[in-house]
């Protein structure tokens, strides 16, 4: 009896601690290709030198619905960014992995409005992030949960 609560107990506290253990701590966990929480468009992650950066790499309506041509960055602030495509914009930028599985320091930049936010992503497990735009102080903003996406 007493061996079967021993074997009892610790199956127990392997099954807490796979539970409450996220991910590794790996720098380059964040590296691949995530869906943004609306389903509209993915960002391809990588690593350059030391920091992280994100690059849009599908639209699910790629092109202006007026026009028929790609979608432009119309909405950026400086009017000669205008004729750039979405697709393919680089919108994460400057992150840097702080441990834990947070990635700060960063910049992400919203086509649909041209606002540029600071940026804290934080992975919550293996295939999600929760990426958190904000101004000023990281209490008032908002975040967006991603999933990473797998080749097929």
């Amino acid at each position: 009896m007493r061996k079967l609560s021993f074997t009892l107990i610790l199956c127990l506290g392997a099954l807490l601690f796979t539970a409450f253990t996220t991910t590794q701590d790996n720098p380059d966990a964040i590296v691949g290709v995530w869906k943004n929480g609306e389903g509209t468009g993915m960002i391809r992650i990588t690593k350059n030198g030391e920091k992280y950066q994100g690059r849009i790499v599908w639209l699910k309506e790629p092109n202006d619905p007026d026009t028929g041509k790609p979608k432009l960055d119309k909405n950026h602030p400086e009017a000669e960014n205008h004729s750039r495509p979405v697709l393919g914009l680089t919108n994460l930028w400057g992150f840097e992995y702080k441990g834990k599985n947070v990635w700060d320091g960063g910049k992400i930049y919203d086509p649909k409005n041209g606002n540029t936010y600071d940026c804290t992503i934080k992975m919550k497990d293996a295939n999600t992030l929760d990426v958190r735009g904000y101004i000023g102080v990281s209490l008032i903003g908002r975040t967006d949960v991603w999933t990473r996406q797998v080749a097929k």
